[in-house]
């Protein structure tokens, strides 16, 4: 007998294949779609020379292309569209394409239909890889055979053969991969929502309604873990098909996930005291009761409780570089929104000295104003969203001219170099942008790695 992914490519040959972007998740499904002799357009706004060589491989193999300018007004008469996640699926040229017949899908869709095990999936503004990381890590070191994907680990369709029915999936969804979904997982997480992505999402409802179809489609059996501290998570719990556990950090409950002095309970038992979390931030504690409420009957309290005392967190958030001269400098390049960057900073008890800027989503910088007053003592700032943070920070309550100190910078360079002459011994240098990083970097992984390379070449 095939098996499901055999059997899934089998059932798309003889139609015409579009794949559109040919990055991390959809490079290795056009490889496989050739492989079992699907004709595949492949159409990326990338120019030809920018592939070092991988069109051309492709090439040899039968694939089409559709590349730079122009790239998406090859879908008539597609059949099947693979949509990279950071695409609209509304915009005029798959719009017209599906008005023709042609059926709209992802790697991630196709994955949700095939996938025989359980999922648990992550959803949420901030807090997601960190939180899907510990889901993942737990429920490892509880004897499971894990495997994780969507936004962190490896495309997963294409490994679904070696996925056993008794494995679980753990997967860090984004609003992008989520939009089109139709299947929601067994176990879904919303950590929190804010406004974010609203260079790509139309109003934060269309980005509100995203996020919402990772529960959508569960039935009773299913759970949905909602933060209850978060009104607009909070009041999915109303909405909800399966059952609801919710966790806060501020309220006493008796059926979720809470703190009571400096001890997270979960359904009234003792799990966790936040001594034993090792990762520094009530963000990250936040994280924690998360993933506890995500495991519950899963994983052992006493595997929950040495998992925390050893993990030291994910890279590019709140990492530590190293530490010189008496000044610590962490990498925060995750942070690509107010809020991810007010978490960050209240994640230390002294004031630090802050690289902030990127990439403008068009998102509100209001709220960001008056944490910077309280909890900045210099601010570095570079990008296209600087001079929005510095008016947040000028216009908000307590702000004296100085205080903090706002400094324009050309570059992240000139921002480090800076930083480095103003901090003394005992100061915390952080970069946490606030923004997105897509003015000067591909990524937010390059950007942090950007950061790294700068501090670690201090002499």
């Amino acid at each position: 007998m095939d098996s499901a992914l055999k059997e899934y490519f089998n059932s798309l040959k003889g139609k015409r294949v579009a794949v559109i972007g040919l990055g991390v998740s959809n490079q290795p499904l056009v490889e496989r779609l050739l492989d079992a002799g699907v004709p595949v357009l492949a159409c990326d706004k990338r120019r030809r020379e920018e592939f070092n060589g991988l069109i051309e491989a492709l090439e040899r193999r039968g694939l089409e292309t559709a590349l730079g300018p122009g790239y998406l007004d090859h879908l008539d008469g597609a059949d099947v569209i693979f949509r990279t996640p950071g695409l609209r699926p509304d915009v005029p040229q798959i719009a017209r394409a599906v008005e023709g017949g042609a059926r709209l899908t992802s790697e991630m869709e196709a994955f949700l239909d095939l996938c025989p095990c359980r999922i648990v999936a992550v959803t949420g503004s901030d807090g997601k890889t960190t939180t899907t990381t510990i889901i993942a890590g737990l429920l490892k070191a509880a004897g499971y055979r894990t495997f994780v994907g969507g936004n962190i680990g490896h495309p997963l369709l294409c490994q679904v053969d070696d996925i056993r029915p008794d494995d679980i999936v753990v997967l860090e969804l984004s609003s992008f991969q989520l939009m089109t979904v139709r299947q929601s997982p067994s176990i879904a997480v919303v950590t929190n929502l804010a406004p974010n992505h609203l260079d790509v999402h139309r109003d934060m409802e269309e980005y509100v309604s995203a996020k919402r179809n990772i529960f959508a489609y569960q039935d009773a059996c299913d759970r949905l873990v909602l933060n209850a501290d978060s009104e607009i998570t909070a009041g999915f719990a109303a909405q909800a098909r399966g059952a609801v556990t919710l966790f806060s950090r501020r309220k006493r409950l008796e059926d979720g996930v809470c703190l009571r002095e400096k001890t997270v309970f979960c359904c009234g038992r003792p799990v966790l005291r936040t001594d034993d979390i090792l990762l520094p931030g009530l963000h990250n504690l936040e994280n924690y009761m998360a993933a506890i409420a995500a495991v519950d009957g899963l994983v052992p309290d006493e595997v929950i409780r040495d998992f925390a005392r050893t993990f030291g967190g994910v890279e590019h958030r709140i990492e530590l570089v190293r530490e010189l001269d008496g000044v610590r400098y962490y990498n925060d390049s995750i942070a690509s929104s107010p809020s991810r960057t007010i978490a960050g900073l209240r994640s230390f008890r002294q004031k630090v000295i802050l690289i902030a800027g990127g990439y403008d989503k068009h998102i509100p910088y209001d709220v960001l104003g008056p944490e910077i007053v309280q909890s900045v003592k210099a601010l570095l700032l570079t990008g296209d969203t600087a001079e929005k943070i510095k008016q947040a920070a000028r216009s908000a309550p307590g702000y004296q001219e100085g205080q903090p100190e706002i400094l324009d910078c050309a570059d992240l360079r000139e921002a480090v170099e800076r930083a480095r002459t103003l901090a003394q011994p005992g100061d915390v240098v952080m970069m946490s942008p606030a923004s997105a990083s897509f003015d000067r970097f591909r990524n937010f992984e390059e950007r942090g790695r950007a950061f790294k390379e700068l501090v670690n070449g201090f002499c």
